[in-house]
């Protein structure tokens, strides 16, 4: 949108992402044709779109996860950070098989990084491993909540 002022719509970004994206340069130049509406002239267009330009679009919302992942484990507590940086971060969901991903998270924090047996379905199938004790968890959430407001 920014570079050849195209809208295009969400199957073709998925595809863009998928067949040319990377959060790091591959070493390879691939490119990839992207049908669209012009901004300017409403009409429909076409243009080729290089997996440089793509770097340079996700380079801003990697830079705004980069951001909060290192706001997060400032966050975390040292005993847990210790965990982490023993076993590792553990990618999962889509996002995770954006080329270049694992390498690029291992770099900005110096931490391994795993890439789950299956990515896209691992949040649903640790859901379902955890729903029939969803009840259990809760009275704990709660109980720790009522402790924390009486001490303070």
């Amino acid at each position: 949108r920014k570079k050849h002022n195209l809208l295009i719509g969400a199957r073709t970004a998925e595809e863009l992402k998928i067949d040319i994206g990377s959060a790091r340069m591959r070493g390879v130049k691939l490119e990839m044709d992207a049908c669209g509406r012009s901004l300017v002239s409403g009409l429909p267009r076409a243009v080729t779109v290089s997996s440089e330009e793509m770097i340079e679009a996700l380079d801003e919302p990697l830079r705004d996860l980069m951001s909060a992942l290192h706001r997060m484990i400032e966050r975390t507590p040292p005993e847990l950070a210790a965990d982490v940086a023993v076993s590792g971060i553990l990618l999962t969901g889509g996002g995770s098989l954006l080329q270049g991903m694992d390498t690029l998270l291992a770099a900005r924090t110096g931490m391994e990084t795993h890439l789950a047996e299956d990515p896209i379905r691992a949040v649903a199938l640790g859901l379902e491993q955890t729903l029939p004790h969803l009840a259990k968890r809760q009275e704990g959430v709660l109980n720790l909540a009522r402790r924390r407001q009486l001490t303070v």
